[in-house]
């Protein structure tokens, strides 16, 4: 596995990454998200509605961690998703996979709620753009990131 760029969207410069337990769970559990993609963590970074920043970190990826990536939707990220916003705990140092962003967020509330059957979901769960995330669930996964540089992001 070869280092590569990775970026987090926030309302600070983040140079040194944490995990932050919160009110609410998120895609793949409580961990410091990033993303391959300069362009989300922008809409990350300004998701207020105002300024924001985005820090670029290198990522060193180390074979002894334990991972978990989902190439694309399948019914395994689904079900993953589902247990990990209802606060069933894993034990992966790092996860990666597409984004439940808002819409789909809803979808999968919807779905977990009986609302929408799985076909259902899936029929309304086609991106409109891709989406990444890379999330680091423990101190040795923050370890792969070195800080770069920190960027203000305001929209022009």
């Amino acid at each position: 596995m070869n280092k590569m760029i990775v970026y987090h969207g926030s309302t600070e410069i983040v140079r040194e990454p944490e995990i932050r337990i919160t009110k609410f769970n998120k895609d793949f559990y409580f961990g410091f998200y990033c993303t391959i993609m300069k362009e989300q963590a922008k809409r990350w970074a300004m998701r207020f509605g105002r300024s924001g920043y985005v820090s670029c970190y290198e990522y060193t990826p180390n074979k002894e961690l334990k991972m978990l990536k989902f190439d694309k939707m399948t019914e395994s990220w689904l079900d993953f998703i589902v247990d990990c916003r209802a606060g069933i705990a894993h034990d992966y140092d790092i996860v990666e996979g597409p984004m439940a962003d808002d819409t789909i967020y809803n979808y999968i509330q919807g779905f977990i709620d009986g609302k929408y059957s799985r076909a259902a979901f899936w029929e309304l769960a086609k991106f409109k753009y891709p989406t990444h995330q890379i999330s680091f669930h423990t101190a040795r996964a923050l370890n792969t990131l070195r800080f770069i540089e920190g960027v203000l992001e305001n929209e022009e």
